[in-house]
């Protein structure tokens, strides 16, 4: 499943900030936020899949936080099925970013769109072309690919790219802990 290169990328990068930048439960875990330096690091690392050029810094982060919780319940609505929900809530990042669309050539590549805020600042800069992307999808037969992750006390997102839509676990490791839970259960239950 393919929306575009660009746009898969700008989906990829609401799932990494949401992951990265949201409290809850990780691979079996309580997953709490670390601390402004490595919440920084992270974030960097995650929006350079789509610009290599960016930086955030510390004074950053906890605007690009807020961001983060605010995709999450767009991935929580769908998840829960209630894509009324996630629908309003995009639209209401769509309208408070004032995301405008805008066709960009940079680092090689050809044409294509990007979609940027009214204004200065992360919100501007990545809020908008995550709510956009995230539009692109809800808009779409595939919005039922965004999700959150089914195993037990994990609570990241995915957005599924696999052909047959089956995916239901943020990661492999979700996936294995999940198969090995199964197995020592119907293996103590034997005789």
């Amino acid at each position: 499943m393919n929306f575009n290169s660009h746009m898969d990328a700008v989906v990829a990068t609401a799932v990494g900030l949401v992951n990265a930048l949201t409290e809850g439960e990780r691979r079996g875990r309580p997953y709490r936020l670390p601390d402004a330096a490595a919440r920084a690091e992270a974030a960097t690392e995650v929006l350079r899949g789509v610009s290599r050029r960016t930086e955030i810094t510390e004074g950053q982060v906890d605007e690009l936080t807020a961001i983060a919780r605010e995709l999450r319940v767009v991935f929580e609505a769908v998840a829960a099925g209630e894509v009324d929900t996630a629908a309003g809530q995009v639209n209401r990042l769509l309208e408070e970013t004032q995301a405008r669309p805008s066709l960009t050539r940079h680092d090689g590549e050809p044409w294509h769109i990007h979609f940027h805020g009214a204004g200065d600042g992360l919100a501007a800069e990545w809020a908008a072309p995550c709510a956009t992307g995230l539009a692109v999808v809800l808009g779409g037969e595939l919005y039922d690919r965004l999700g959150v992750c089914t195993a037990s006390h994990c609570d990241r997102v995915y957005v599924d790219t696999s052909r047959n839509g089956m995916r239901r676990f943020c990661s492999t490791a979700c996936q294995n802990r999940v198969k090995t839970a199964a197995f020592r259960a119907r293996a103590q239950s034997r005789p």
